[in-house]
């Protein structure tokens, strides 16, 4: 049984978000700055956080959680709200948004024509909603944290820091040691991503007593070719801020936000982490009075009706989401006034290794599709899914089955006009997850040949009929011409 001590959690949570408040809004008026600073404090009104898309996005990924539940999550679904309610048209966000409305599912709506920004910030800047509502549990918040980079970063490097600062942040609620927590983090990257080595580099200019300054003229320069607000450097300046900061809140945010380039960012992520290491005791009183407790928005539709007014009202609801997300991964799950206890008996022998990377067997021309229950699909090409008249092109669909037993699929594919299935079994036979024994993983595939006539987004659909189930699956081929 897992418990967490109620007050605490909300405490971490709530310090958290003023942490957030307070990193931004001391970062964002020197946004872009390609010099070393000496930011010293708050340049804007008492009582009135600047606004920031790294939080409102996080407001609308909640209320995604909140209306469909954890297990009914995807990145199709997020991408969903993303078009409905997620303002901007900037960077990557435009990018994945025009690639969504073409429909370019995710992760490829990341990976395609988005060469000059899916290496950027959007993304980790927003991992604070998945460390909350899985605390301690850093596995089960990153394949959410994925679900929300790969819609506008794919398979590239803003996506694989997202996947570092949430393990970060979850690590926060039960770490100590602020090292430690890092290295531990930078286990969850593949050594040879730039994300990775920026984060390293950081690491040892801090570990060879290279001044602040030092150290970040080392990361820019090995940088270079990748220009400004990108990943790599940008959470490289967080590690050197919450390294160099030495534990101290202020100091922490001065050092990353001095660092420059994208300074919002990288202020309100050192203030989010150290808000949910120390708690609100943590946070200098001062600045916590400056900050006050209201939340400013500018990238969300002013007709969404569902945002969180104040840091408050966002701490509730997202203490109400940790039963639903915990339960919703096979965790039995109670508050307590008590000590909290995050080590279930088994659990990690029998789940955790359950719980693949987000980036295992994947490449970044894959998307995933929402499917029944006990089923999921992933749609993979080895190149991009684009052709030209009577070209062909194969597709693949990985299933991982997690009925209790096997299944027989009844495969119809429908296709647009002129598009032919040159080769494709009608039938698949689904083997059934057993610990231990088989992953429940089947591949599917057929080689899909276009006629004379290609259209701008040509849909492929794949129907497969289950015998006994009420439901079929209908997955979508998407190719682009």
């Amino acid at each position: 049984m897992i418990s967490l001590n109620q007050q605490q959690i909300k405490d971490k949570i709530y310090a958290c978000w003023i942490g957030k408040n307070i990193g931004g809004t001391i970062g964002t008026p020197y946004e872009g700055s390609t010099e070393f600073r000496d930011v010293k404090g708050f340049a804007s009104e008492k009582g009135e956080p600047l606004p920031n898309d790294d939080l409102d996005l996080q407001l609308v990924f909640l209320t995604a959680m909140e209306q469909q539940g954890p297990a009914g999550l995807s990145a199709a679904v997020l991408a969903e709200y993303w078009i409905n309610y997620i303002t901007p048209h900037w960077n990557e966000y435009g990018t994945g948004k025009s690639n969504l409305k073409a429909g370019i599912l995710p992760p490829l709506s990341g990976e395609l024509y988005n060469d000059t920004w899916k290496n950027s910030n959007g993304a980790w800047i927003r991992s604070e909603i998945w460390a909350c509502t899985a605390p301690g549990f850093p596995q089960i918040a990153a394949q959410y944290a994925f679900m929300d980079a790969c819609i506008d970063h794919g398979m590239s490097e803003g996506t694989y820091a997202e996947i570092f600062t949430t393990y970060l942040e979850s690590y926060a609620f039960f770490g100590t040691d602020i090292r430690d927590m890092i290295e531990r983090a930078l286990e969850a990257l593949p050594a040879d991503c730039r994300t990775y080595q920026s984060i390293r580099l950081a690491i040892d200019s801090f570990d060879k007593g290279l001044t602040l300054r030092e150290a970040r003229e080392a990361i820019v320069e090995a940088n270079k070719d990748m220009g400004w607000f990108q990943a790599p450097g940008n959470v490289a300046f967080v590690v050197l801020g919450l390294l160099y900061g030495k534990g101290d809140f202020k100091q922490s945010v001065l050092s990353a936000v001095n660092c420059g380039d994208d300074t919002d960012c990288t202020g309100a992520t050192v203030g989010a982490f150290l808000g949910i290491l120390y708690g609100t005791a943590g946070i200098p009183e001062d600045w916590r009075e400056y900050i006050g407790d209201k939340i400013n928005s500018i990238a969300v539709d002013a007709s969404y009706r569902s945002l969180p007014k104040t840091c408050a009202e966002l701490t509730k609801r997202t203490m109400a989401m940790i039963p639903s997300v915990l339960k919703a991964h096979y965790l039995d799950f109670t508050w307590t006034d008590g000590s909290s206890d995050i080590n279930a008996v088994g659990w990690e022998d029998y789940y955790l290794e359950r719980i693949p990377s987000p980036f295992q067997n994947r490449t970044k021309y894959c998307y995933d599709v929402p499917m029944p229950p006990h089923l999921k699909a992933t749609v993979c090409f080895d190149r991009e899914p684009i052709v030209k008249p009577f070209e062909e092109i194969t597709a693949k669909i990985v299933f991982k089955n997690e009925f209790p037993d096997p299944r027989h699929g009844l495969v119809t594919l429908h296709l647009p006009e002129g598009f032919e299935g040159v080769s494709y079994d009608h039938h698949i036979f689904l083997m059934h997850e057993c610990p231990r024994h088989t992953d429940g993983v089947t591949t599917w595939s057929v080689t899909l040949k276009a006629g004379e006539q290609v259209q701008p987004m040509n849909r492929v659909i794949a129907e497969i009929n289950f015998p006994g189930r009420p439901m079929p699956a209908l997955i979508p081929i998407n190719i682009i011409g």
